[in-house]
């Protein structure tokens, strides 16, 4: 199971283990990390919206245009930002580090 780690608001750290083949936004729910998640990850809104590391950008596909178009309405957008939802954890990003924004839309 790969690792990644949540930077909270405050500038905490909190390593999870989450299972292959689950989105960002369900690891986020399953270790009680508020990331809010409103559409239920259906890429309706840009509540999940989380700022990647930018060491992984390269090992993350490209975004959708429909997940551009959520981005678009992101608070606090940022050259590495996507949504928890349509990013995919798998083995190859183990390590992974993502900061959730101090606030969404």
């Amino acid at each position: 199971m790969p690792k990644m780690t949540f930077v909270h608001q405050d500038g905490s750290e909190q390593l999870v283990e989450a299972p292959s083949g689950i989105s960002i936004l369900e690891a986020a729910r399953i270790f009680d990390v508020p990331i809010e998640g409103a559409c239920e990850g259906s890429l309706a809104c840009s509540t999940c919206h989380v700022v990647i590391d930018p060491a992984f950008v390269d090992l993350l596909p490209e975004a959708t245009e429909d997940e551009e178009d959520m981005l678009d309405l992101a608070f606090g957008l940022t050259a590495t930002s996507r949504l928890g939802c349509q990013i995919i954890l798998s083995d190859e990003l183990d390590g992974l580090k993502v900061s959730v924004p101090s606030a969404s839309r």
